[in-house]
C-alpha cells in the first residue's frame, strides 16, 4: 500500500496529486460553496480524474509541455482544477485574482509568452476583452463559470472536461506521457510581483521548490484536519496552503470575507493560513462588543483577560517560550522561572473559572474545533498577537517571500514565541548581513554567540529559492548571490534561535491586506506639490498608507498660512487643509494610483533629509533609519501602542 512518505518523497507536484489520489481516495479534497450557503465536495480520487480530462483536452488544444497557461481568477473549485490540469499536461500556470488591472493583464500576459487563459467570469471577461487586441498572442479563451450563454469566440472549462473525458475513453493517454516527463527543474508556477519600478516581474518557481516545502513542513497535518481557503490563491502563500493540503489528505473549504462568520460556525474549520488584517480586524470587533456590554459583562471580560495573559505569560518563562533578545544566564533563568512558578500556580484556579465563563466562548467564534492559524503576508501587531494567544488562539506567524516559495521561518506548536517568526525553516541556511559593507554579522564563528542579536539584512539560501526572474538576468544577479537571496529585510537572530523582523531595508511596501505598494512613484508624485520638498511613504504591515513631510514655511508664503516655526506649521488648520488637498490631487485614480496606493495620513518632520544621516551619497532614503528614528511618530499615525502592549484591555 502507497504511504503518505511516498508524497514527502514525490519528485513534482504531478506525482503529489497522483498519489494523493491512490492514498486519499473518496475523502473530500476540494468543498466549495454553494449559493444557497451550503457545501459541495470533491474526493481526491475526483478531483485527479477531472484533472487528466481537463489536462487531456488541453493536450488536444495544442497546449505543450512548459508552457505558460494563464488564469485570471479568484478562490474556487475550477482554479484548483485549472491548476491540476496545467501541471499534468507537463505546463506551467501564471495565475492572477480579478482585482489585476488591464495594464497587468498586457503586461503579464505579453511577457509570459501566453496563448492559453482560463478567465472566471463574465466581468473578468469584459476586462480582458478590453485589451485583447494588445495580446496577439493569445489564441483560446477558457471560461470557469457554467454560464448559459457564454462570450462569442470562448470556450467552456466543464465542456473541456467532457471532451478530455471521451478522448481517455477512446484511448489518449498523452497525459500520462507528459507526467513521466515532469522534471524537478521545471517551472510550475510563474508568479508576478510588484517591481521597483511598479513593472511586475516574474518569480519563476520550480517543482522542486514546492516539493522542499512539503516535506519539511514542520507542523502535522491529518485528514481530519478542514483548512479555509480565503487569501488570493495566485499569492504563493495561499498556494502553499493549498499544496500541503492535499499533500496531507486535508479538505480545504472555499470562504470569503462577506461569507466567513457564517463559514467559520459551519465549517468549524482547524486550521487556517491568514493574513494579519483578519485578525486585527477579528480583534476590533471583539473590543468593540465588549464596549457595549453592560458594567458586569465588561469587568468579567477585563478580569478573564487578566488571568489568562498573566498564567499565560508566565507558562510561556517557564516553557521556554519568551523571547531572549540579551541572551539571559541561566541562573537568571531558573531565577524569574521559580517567580512565573508561583505566579502560575496561584493563578491557575481563577483562571480556569473564568476560562469557563468568558474566554472558552471567544474561542468558540472560531467554530470550536480550531488548532490555531499561520499567519503571514505581513508582520502581526504585538498586541493582536498576544492577544489571541493569551486567550488560547495560537497564531503560528510566519515570513517568507514570493522568491523563497514562500517559507523562510515560521513558529511551531514546540516554538510559539511572540515577537518572532519562529524557527528557520528546515535545510534553509539563514544569515544577518551588515547593511552597507555586506559583513557577517550572524553565523560569526568568532564570536562565542555567533552573533545572536545583531541586525543587519536577511539573507536565505536553500531549496525554495527561486532560481530568478523570468527574462530578468540583471535583476535575478542583484537580489541572487551564490544561491543567497537577499530579502530586503532587517531582522537578527534571538538567543532561543528564532527570527525576529525588525523593519525593510528595501523599498516595497506590504500592507496588512497584502497588497505590495511600490512608494517610489507615489513620493515622486508628492514632491510635485509646491508644498512639498521631501518625502518618505510609509505603511508597512499597516491598513493603508501615510506619508512623512518635509517642507519649510517659504513654501506656504503666498497662502495666509501664519506659522512661525515648522512645529506650527504642523498645528496649523490652514496648512492642514492645503497639504490634505494637495496629497489627494495628486495621488488619486486621475493621476494614475489604485486605491490602496492613496495616502490617508501624514506628518511634518523638524529638520530636512540630510546626506550621512537620512540619504546616501546618492540621495536615495535610508528607509529604515528614517523609520527608525520617527518610530514614534510613525506609531502616532497608526495608533500603535509602544511596547505592543494594548492599553484598551
Amino acid at each position: 500500500m502507497v504511504s503518505t512518505q511516498a508524497i514527502r518523497e514525490a519528485r513534482s507536484l504531478v506525482e503529489v496529486y497522483r498519489l494523493a489520489s491512490e492514498i486519499f481516495g473518496d475523502h473530500p479534497a476540494f468543498c466549495p460553496r454553494n449559493p444557497d450557503g451550503t457545501y459541495g465536495a470533491v474526493s481526491f480520487r475526483e478531483m485527479y480524474g477531472l484533472g487528466l480530462d481537463l489536462a487531456t483536452a488541453l493536450a488536444d488544444l495544442g497546449v505543450q509541455a512548459r508552457e505558460h497557461v494563464a488564469i485570471l481568477a479568484d478562490n474556487r473549485l475550477e482554479w484548483a482544477l485549472a491548476d491540476y490540469a496545467i501541471l499534468l499536461t507537463g505546463a506551467a500556470d501564471v495565475p492572477r485574482g480579478t482585482d489585476v488591472t488591464q495594464a497587468e493583464i498586457e503586461y503579464i500576459l505579453d511577457h509570459a509568452d501566453v496563448r492559453v487563459v482560463f478567465i472566471e467570469h463574465a466581468a473578468m471577461w469584459r476586462k480582458f476583452e478590453r485589451c485583447r487586441a494588445r495580446l496577439p498572442r493569445v489564441e483560446t479563451v477558457i471560461m470557469m463559470d457554467r454560464a448559459a450563454e457564454r462570450p462569442e469566440g470562448t470556450l467552456g472549462l466543464w465542456d473541456l472536461v467532457e471532451r478530455g473525458r471521451a478522448l481517455r475513453a477512446a484511448g489518449d493517454r498523452r497525459v500520462e506521457e507528459r507526467i513521466a516527463g515532469v522534471r524537478p527543474e521545471d517551472t510550475f508556477t510563474l508568479i508576478y510581483t510588484s517591481g521597483t519600478t511598479g513593472r511586475p516581474k516574474g518569480v519563476r518557481l520550480m517543482h522542486s521548490n514546492m516539493m522542499s516545502q512539503i516535506r519539511n513542513l514542520p507542523i502535522e497535518l491529518t485528514t481530519r484536519d478542514r483548512l479555509l481557503s480565503m487569501l488570493p490563491i495566485w499569492h504563493i502563500y495561499e498556494r502553499i496552503a493549498m499544496m500541503v493540503s492535499v499533500a496531507n489528505g486535508c479538505s480545504t473549504w472555499y470562504t470569503s470575507v462577506r461569507t466567513i462568520a457564517d463559514d467559520l460556525k459551519s465549517v468549524k474549520p482547524t486550521l487556517m493560513a491568514s493574513a494579519p488584517r483578519l485578525w486585527e480586524s477579528l480583534y476590533q470587533k471583539i473590543l468593540h462588543n465588549v464596549r457595549q456590554c453592560g458594567p458586569l459583562r465588561r469587568g468579567m471580560f477585563r478580569t478573564a483577560y487578566f488571568f489568562s495573559r498573566h498564567l499565560r505569560h508566565a507558562a510561556y518563562f517557564i516553557e521556554g517560550r519568551r523571547i531572549d533578545l540579551v541572551g539571559r544566564k541561566w541562573w537568571y533563568s531558573a531565577a524569574i522561572g521559580l517567580g512565573y512558578c508561583v505566579v502560575y500556580v496561584a493563578l491557575l484556579a481563577p483562571y480556569l473559572i473564568m476560562d469557563g465563563l468568558v474566554t472558552r466562548k471567544l474561542r468558540d467564534i472560531l467554530g470550536g474545533r480550531f488548532r490555531g492559524t499561520i499567519s503571514g503576508g505581513g508582520a502581526l501587531p504585538q498586541h493582536v498577537d498576544e492577544f489571541f494567544n493569551y486567550i488560547g488562539l495560537p497564531v503560528l506567524e510566519g515570513y517568507g517571500m514570493t522568491e523563497s516559495c514562500p517559507v523562510i521561518a515560521v513558529r511551531t506548536w514546540k516554538k510559539r514565541i511572540i515577537g518572532t517568526v519562529g524557527p528557520i525553516w528546515p535545510e534553509t541556511e539563514v544569515r544577518i548581513v551588515e547593511i552597507g559593507t555586506g559583513r557577517i554579522l550572524y553565523p560569526d564563528p568568532s564570536r562565542p554567540d555567533l552573533g545572536r542579536g545583531l541586525k543587519g539584512e536577511i539573507h536565505a539560501r536553500g531549496p525554495q529559492v527561486t532560481p530568478g526572474y523570468y527574462k530578468e538576468t540583471e535583476l535575478t544577479a542583484r537580489v541572487l548571490k551564490d544561491g543567497w537571496l537577499a530579502t530586503g529585510d532587517i531582522g537578527l537572530m534571538t538567543f532561543n534561535d528564532c527570527l525576529k523582523i525588525i523593519g525593510r531595508c528595501k523599498e516595497t511596501i506590504v500592507l496588512l491586506s497584502g497588497e505590495n505598494v511600490e512608494p517610489l512613484p507615489i513620493e515622486n508624485k508628492l514632491c510635485e506639490s509646491r508644498f512639498i520638498q521631501q518625502c518618505m511613504v510609509v505603511g508597512q504591515d499597516q491598513k493603508h498608507l501615510a506619508a512623512l513631510i518635509v517642507t519649510d514655511l517659504e513654501r506656504f508664503k503666498d497662502t495666509g498660512v501664519a506659522a512661525a516655526s515648522i512645529e506650527e506649521l504642523g498645528r496649523c488648520p490652514v496648512a492642514e487643509r492645503l497639504l490634505n488637498a494637495e496629497i489627494k490631487a495628486q495621488v488619486c485614480g486621475a493621476t494614475g494610483f489604485r486605491h490602496f496606493e492613496m495616502v490617508h495620513d501624514w506628518r511634518i518632520l523638524p529638520k530636512p533629509f540630510e546626506v550621512g544621516d537620512e540619504l546616501t551619497s546618492t540621495l536615495k532614503l535610508k528607509r529604515h533609519v528614517i523609520a527608525e528614528k520617527y518610530a514614534d511618530m510613525i506609531r502616532d499615525i497608526y495608533h500603535v501602542p509602544k511596547g505592543g502592549r494594548d492599553a484598551r484591555l
